[in-house]
């Protein structure tokens, strides 16, 4: 059986029988918000429950059924960075599932970049491992290209704080240098699939 998708905040709200008439709805617009259920009786109660204007209403995603099945089969990667403290962290997930693969930090004195860098790099190690060819995606298009680059092209200081992630950074080039991969490493479309399903919402 098909889902139903329900518009909250969209072109023209509503409660939608295939995803294609509801992608026209959130596609491209601002603030879109909008949710996948199995049954119509359920998506039409959601829809009547809330508005948009609830804070509790999810994200914008793109259902994982909608997703292409070459992304459906991949693996996400994003990076966290607190402006004040300048900690760091990054993690990986499955984005079939939203399952977690792997979590590391925080790192003091970092930026997303290079924490972009790292999950880029730890995610293909890790697939290399599994004997893998999914592919990995990124919000970072700085980082895709300096994995490209096979370095870390950051201007970050270094500091006593930050060695930790200086020796990360070595032993990922060291990785790339000495590996080879099959693995696309591609950048996460948010305006067409929604938020990053490796994102850690702050």
């Amino acid at each position: 059986m098909g889902k139903w998708y329900v518009v909250w905040h969209g072109r023209t709200p509503g409660v939608y029988s295939t995803w294609e008439e509801a992608r026209q709805q959130v596609e491209h617009f601002p603030g879109a918000r909008y949710k996948a259920f199995l049954t119509r009786e359920a998506a039409q109660q959601a829809f009547e429950a809330r508005s948009p204007n609830d804070s509790d209403l999810p994200a914008s995603q793109l259902p994982v059924t909608a997703l292409p099945d070459k992304v459906r089969r991949g693996y996400a990667v994003d990076a966290a960075c607190n402006s004040i403290t300048k900690e760091m962290e990054y993690r990986c997930v499955r984005i079939a599932d939203k399952q977690e693969v792997f979590r590391r930090g925080p790192f003091p004195d970092a930026t997303n970049n290079v924490g972009e860098f790292l999950a880029i790099v730890h995610a293909l190690a890790w697939l290399r491992q599994q004997g893998s060819t999914a592919p990995v995606y990124s919000d970072s298009m700085i980082a895709t290209f300096w994995i490209a680059e096979g370095k870390c092209r950051t201007r970050l200081p270094r500091t006593d704080r930050n060695a930790e992630l200086f020796e990360r950074i070595a032993r990922a080039e060291q990785w790339l240098a000495e590996n080879d991969y099959c693995n696309a490493v591609l950048k996460w479309r948010k305006d067409e699939w929604g938020e990053n399903p490796a994102d850690f919402g702050r």
